[in-house]
Order: C-alpha cells, then sequence, then structure tokens
C-alpha cells in the first residue's frame, strides 16, 4: 500500500489566470519535485493542478487535461514508484481519462458520492459515471475519495460514518481521505477514528496537516498520509520541493 504519498503541486496551466506562459519550464519543476519525493523514499505521488485556481466545479477546459497528461507523463517516466492524479475541483472522469493515457496508479475524487457546498458553488458526486469509465477503460485505478472534503461544508445532518459508508459501499471507492477544513490543517483525529470505523476495511488517509512533528502520531489512526505543504521550501505550499524536508519527513514516520 502506499503509505505515504507525496503531493506535486503543478504550476499554473494553460488557460488559468496565473499561467506564466512556459509550460515546458513548469513540467520540468514538477519532474524535479517528483524526484526529489521518490528520493527521499516516498512510497507514492499524487499530482494536481493545484495552480488552476479559480477552480472549475466539475469539468475542466480540454487544455488542462492535455497539460495534466504530459506532466503525468513526464513523471510516470522519471520515478519509478506509483504515481496518481489529482483535477481540481472535482473533474474524476478527467484524471481516469489521464489515468488511462499514462498508467497513473491512483487517482483522488474531492466528492465521489453526496453533495458537498464550495467556493465553486455546490459540488454533486458522479460515482456512477466514474466507475462506469473505470470499467469501461478497463483500468485497475484506483479511486480514493475525500469524504466531508476540505474547503466545503457538509449538508445539515451529514455525519463522518454515513459519508464514508456510502464512499465505500455505495460510490465503490478504494480508500478514502479524511482532511482538515484547509489546505495545511491537521484533521480532527476522531473524525480519522469514526471514518476508519465505517470504511469497511478500506484504508483511510488523512490528507493535510501532516508535519514530521506528528506525522508519526497520525500514522497510528490512519493508514496512510498524503502530504504537500509541509515538504516544500519554507513550508509554502506552492514553493519547490525542499529534498532536506521531504527526507527528514521521511525519516519521521517510518
Amino acid at each position: 500500500m502506499n503509505r505515504l504519498v507525496g503531493v506535486v503541486h503543478l504550476a499554473p496551466l494553460p488557460g488559468a489566470p496565473g499561467f506564466g506562459g512556459n509550460l515546458d519550464r513548469d513540467l520540468q519543476r514538477a519532474v524535479t519535485d517528483a524526484s526529489h519525493l521518490a528520493d527521499a523514499g516516498f512510497d507514492a505521488v499524487i499530482i494536481e493542478n493545484f495552480g488552476d485556481a479559480p477552480f472549475f466545479a466539475d469539468a475542466v477546459p480540454a487544455a488542462t487535461v492535455a497539460a495534466m497528461t504530459r506532466a503525468a507523463a513526464a513523471i510516470g517516466q522519471a520515478v519509478d514508484i506509483p504515481f496518481g492524479v489529482n483535477v481540481l475541483r472535482n473533474d474524476a472522469l478527467a484524471a481516469l481519462s489521464i489515468a488511462a493515457a499514462t498508467g497513473a496508479d491512483f487517482i483522488r475524487v474531492n466528492v465521489l458520492t453526496g453533495t458537498m457546498s464550495t467556493d465553486q458553488g455546490v459540488i454533486t458526486g458522479r460515482a456512477a459515471e466514474v466507475m462506469r469509465l473505470r470499467r469501461a477503460l478497463g483500468l485497475a485505478t484506483e479511486v480514493y475519495a475525500d469524504v466531508m472534503v476540505k474547503h466545503a461544508v457538509p449538508p445539515p445532518g451529514m455525519t463522518i460514518e454515513l459519508a464514508t459508508a456510502d464512499t465505500v459501499s455505495r460510490g465503490m471507492a478504494d480508500a478514502v481521505i479524511v482532511s482538515g477544513e484547509a489546505t495545511g490543517d491537521e484533521p480532527d483525529r476522531d473524525l480519522v477514528r469514526r471514518a476508519a470505523t465505517a470504511a469497511a476495511g478500506k484504508p483511510v488517509f488523512i490528507g493535510s496537516g501532516a508535519t514530521e512533528a506528528n506525522v508519526h502520531s497520525l500514522l497510528e489512526v490512519a493508514a496512510g498520509i498524503i502530504v504537500g505543504t509541509a515538504l516544500k521550501i519554507d513550508g509554502v505550499t506552492t514553493n519547490p520541493v525542499d529534498p532536506a524536508r521531504a527526507a527528514s519527513f521521511v525519516k519521521a514516520a517510518r
């Protein structure tokens, strides 16, 4: 299992407001970040279009899919560890398509089942379409799905138990992810434990807030960690990966 997953935050891609005009340069930085994570001992990396804010709630433009396919293919050739794709905010169909083209091992989906109120509006899960596309494409790609995802508010009455149970049983997720309220925020450990109980044996990952100081204790309540910000130069999410920070994080986790 991919116990430690490092995040490769892509710079703004073509079409995004912040795109800098040099995709080749941006992709080389992504490959370098992925290589630093692999060299540090991470079990896997996940690529996401973090720089593309403001995000689309669902389907992203074709230009985004094309650029992310280039990034995933380049990283897949550069590192000898599993890699995944997360197309923000919630384009799981694009993520699966990129996986089909590049051999990605897993995707992350922010909302697979139910609804969440977000800064992009109400996002509705499309598990039926996601799982049918996976079947149609003949993929073994695993689907890691957030429950009560960060930067979002669940509907009234929703509990972590209900969200997790629906995500794994009705949404057919292969793993679930529990995060804090925002990027870099540590989740409530009681929520992680409750999600693990409701997950019917599926692994539960922590999707934000892991640091060198807390990673060992977080792994006592979760099967794995997805981490980005703590590995960056000066702990700034948009900075490049710091090889020393990444190596120290892995040492603390092990």
